[in-house]
């Protein structure tokens, strides 16, 4: 089972850089997309409805903001929007459908560089989610959780860490929630196959970052530590275009 996490940044701009053509060439099982900054009434059957797959939208009630949408070839046994907290469910940011065997998480975490009160939402967002993962492992239930998480986890995963520290995406604060995460028996699984450095997700559009890979790495397939033995590969597509993300993949034996 391949799971492919994207943050498109705007899904009708992604539309027009090759997001079908991409999602054509690698056919995943699934596809999590992440600030589509549209709701579906708003786009063309393509988009809305791609072939063979089943789409779920949770759209923030804010237009041309934020927002995710999950496309499965697999019909989910159960799907639910939100964290269940007024607090942050009208920002369009969390989709879980569960499947046999686990529950997937398509997130966009928030982002915190606006200003104190912005981080603030950040991490009390982070809080409620370790909160509804943890019940639901207390349930029995496997969890995959993929997104965009918005923190670079290590100096590993950012060019320049030493003049990002004091800025949100890298703040210690940020940071040892990630650590946190994994204390409470979450695995990053990219880097079960990659120590390497250089390995990013993202690149500002300023001073040509791509071409010359200044990035960070903030977008992640974290699994609950059960599902560890089955999981076969986890890479970054950094050669794919359309977004100043670049789709990661998961695949999973199911």
């Amino acid at each position: 089972m391949k799971i492919v996490s994207w943050n498109v940044n705007g899904l009708r701009a992604a539309a027009k850089k090759g997001y079908l053509g991409y999602l054509e060439w690698e056919t995943p099982d699934v596809l999590c997309i992440q600030e589509t900054k549209a709701s579906p009434e708003q786009l063309e059957d393509t988009l809305r409805h791609p072939c063979g797959y089943n789409a779920i939208w949770n759209s923030s009630v804010r237009a041309g903001y934020a927002g995710v949408a999950t496309m499965t070839k697999i019909k989910p046994r159960k799907v639910e929007l939100g964290l269940n907290d007024p607090r942050f469910d009208d920002e369009g940011r969390v989709i879980m459908t569960e499947f046999d065997h686990f529950m997937l998480f398509n997130v966009y975490f928030p982002n915190g560089q606006k200003d104190e009160e912005r981080l603030r939402f950040k991490l009390d967002f982070y809080d409620a989610f370790l909160v509804l993962c943890n019940r639901l492992r207390k349930q029995g239930k496997s969890i995959i959780v993929c997104g965009d998480y918005n923190t670079a986890h290590k100096e590993i995963d950012l060019t320049h860490p030493k003049a990002n520290e004091k800025f949100s995406g890298f703040l210690p604060v940020e940071r040892a929630w990630i650590d946190k995460w994994i204390t409470n028996g979450y695995v990053d699984t990219f880097r079960c196959f990659n120590n390497k450095p250089g390995q990013y997700t993202w690149w500002s559009y300023r001073m040509n970052a791509r071409a010359k890979n200044v990035g960070w790495r903030i977008d992640y397939h974290f699994v609950s530590e059960d599902l560890v033995p089955r999981i076969k590969q986890s890479v970054i597509h950094s050669h794919v275009m359309g977004s100043d993300h670049c789709p990661i993949l998961l695949e999973i034996e199911d």
